[in-house]
């Protein structure tokens, strides 16, 4: 089975229920324009609110692939997707799978230089964009030969683009019928870019498949479940944890804030039962409560079953301030990364709340360990490099054999993630491979003091990095995030800190903002070269 028959049985099954709904508090008014690129005006009153059925989303997704047949793509033509979360999303990549074409989902925060550099690697036919890339796509309209069509999504088309809206208006609603198979390349996704410039990861259908199985099987998913959707979906982690709604048949909200507010809101207007949060979301909703600006008795969160919490290691801090205000929710948590098609390979289980820290054991349909520099299994409780094995894993790094080689080792995935194993059998994330601190000797993991950090009251956000040191090669400086409203001084972190051992202790405070990406990891690169002054960007040529 792949991935696109999923969604033609519940088009049959369940063709007349509403599968998506989008949310943008942000704007304040539904504008009667919007109507001419077949939007549904719900309720004025709640601002921003379209829904789709599953039938509308079959017919959407088939349209666009009729039309990419008819403009002449074939099997193994890249079409890539530069949209904000929105309505059109899924059909568009849906579309593009339908035809054996494979999607190439781009970050929105690239620049137009990264989003040529993406476009060349991946060897993009087709770009379809949104209004908020207008001036990024203009800036490099003349330097992408190779994409022939520039599809645009929005109001206000720009002249060097086509109308997704008037093209795909009239094409065939019916299944184009090309036949795929679990082999089949699918989608490219690229690399958070954190260690270096972003690498093209090509993933079959079989990953996309198993994505499905595996997120259901973790949450237990059913036709009752609504889940909250707030990360980008060009990221395989909103996308993979969106396909156990796909494959339940069951309803999911694209939220476009991460405001506490707007959060909970939904929670309690579209009656959610799961939401996916990242660290710094869930920290904030805390905070809010606390503060007063979020009265929990004023919303129905009733049937809020699930939190989950992914994309970095979690403080079990957060965790216990967390079941203090909302005590009948499950917890969960896991480890991916997108050469392992998203979240789910490693897996907590939300039966295992008191192993909060860990990031689980091997997920459904994977395999772990954790070995030494020569690929040997390490001794219970020790540090080694995580290792991954499972039917998710990449193909390759598209047109890049030696990055492939370097990690895809007998059928096994090298992370670059350290990691250490208990007597339970259950996996803690310890640092990435490259950050760890080597200072006087000494191997400092940086995720072990910023879990550390976490935990002192002012303290909304910590990121450890080694600086450079004569005498000691390089020591740990902490960048603190002081919550607002709070403050801190520099003597009281390092009076705090005399808890850890005398060598995790960082030898330098810095208050700044942590920088994230938009899956909630720390951007570590940018904080060194702002405090190191090192160029951390890798210079790659393509052939």
């Amino acid at each position: 089975m792949v991935i696109t028959e999923i969604l033609e049985r519940n088009a049959s099954l369940f063709g007349d229920e509403v599968c998506l709904v989008e949310i943008n508090p942000d704007i304040k008014e539904c504008k009667a324009d919007w109507k001419e690129y077949d939007l549904v005006e719900t309720d004025p009153a709640r601002k921003y609110r379209r829904e789709m059925t599953w039938r509308e989303f079959d017919d959407k997704a088939n349209r666009f692939a009729n039309f990419l047949l008819d403009r002449g793509l074939q099997k193994g033509h890249k079409v890539a997707i530069l949209l904000m979360n929105c309505l059109e999303w899924l059909p568009i990549y849906f579309g593009i799978l339908k035809t054996g074409a494979i999607a190439v989902p781009l970050n929105y925060r690239y620049t137009a230089e990264e989003i040529k550099y993406c476009l060349d690697l991946a060897e993009c036919d087709v770009i379809v964009f949104g209004p908020e890339f207008n001036e990024r796509i203009d800036a490099i309209k003349d330097d992408i030969p190779n994409v022939k069509m520039r599809l645009f999504v929005g109001q206000g088309r720009p002249r060097f683009s086509e109308s997704y809206y008037a093209l795909t208006a009239c094409c065939s609603s019916v299944s184009p019928r090309i036949k795929l198979s679990e082999k089949d390349d699918a989608a490219i996704y690229f690399s958070s870019g954190t260690t270096g410039f972003p690498k093209a990861i090509l993933h079959t259908h079989l990953s996309l498949i198993t994505a499905c199985e595996v997120e259901m099987y973790h949450h237990k998913q059913t036709r009752e479940d609504n889940f909250l959707l707030i990360p980008p979906l060009y990221h395989t982690g909103a996308k993979m944890h969106w396909f156990g709604s796909l494959l339940s048949g069951s309803k999911a909200v694209l939220l476009r804030s991460t405001m506490p507010e707007h959060i909970i809101k939904a929670v309690s207007d579209e009656k959610i039962t799961i939401v996916w949060l990242l660290v710094p979301w869930a920290q904030d909703i805390l905070d809010a409560i606390e503060r007063g600006d979020i009265k929990l008795e004023d919303y129905q969160l009733s049937q809020w079953r699930l939190m989950h919490i992914g994309a970095q290691p979690v403080p079990p801090s957060l965790i216990r301030r967390w079941k203090h205000y909302f005590p009948n929710h499950d917890y969960d948590t896991n480890y991916g990364l997108s050469e392992a098609i998203g979240p789910g390979c490693v897996h907590l289980g939300i039966e295992n709340i008191h192993k909060v820290g860990a990031i689980g054991k091997a997920g459904y349909s994977w395999q772990l360990k954790v070995v030494d520099e020569k690929g040997n299994p390490v001794k219970q409780g020790e540090v080694g490099e995580l290792c991954v094995r499972g039917p998710g894993l990449m193909k390759c790094y598209y047109r890049n054999p030696e990055a492939t080689a370097a990690v895809l080792k007998d059928g096994w995935l090298y992370t670059g993630d350290m990691a250490r194993i208990d007597e339970d059998g259950f996996v803690y994330l310890v640092d990435r491979k490259k950050d760890v601190i080597i200072s006087g000797g000494e191997n400092i993991y940086p995720v072990q003091v910023e879990d550390f950090l976490r935990g002192h009251h002012a303290i909304k956000d910590a990121a450890v990095i080694g600086v450079p040191d004569k005498r000691l090669g390089e020591i740990a400086a902490a960048i603190i995030e002081v919550k607002p409203g709070f403050s801190c001084t520099e003597e009281e972190i390092m009076e705090f800190c005399l808890d850890l051992p005398r060598y995790k202790r960082p030898r330098k405070i810095i208050f700044d903002s942590i920088p994230r990406n938009p899956t909630g990891k720390i951007e570590k690169p940018r904080l060194r070269e702002k405090y190191c002054g090192l160029n951390i960007v890798e210079v790659q040529t393509t052939s």
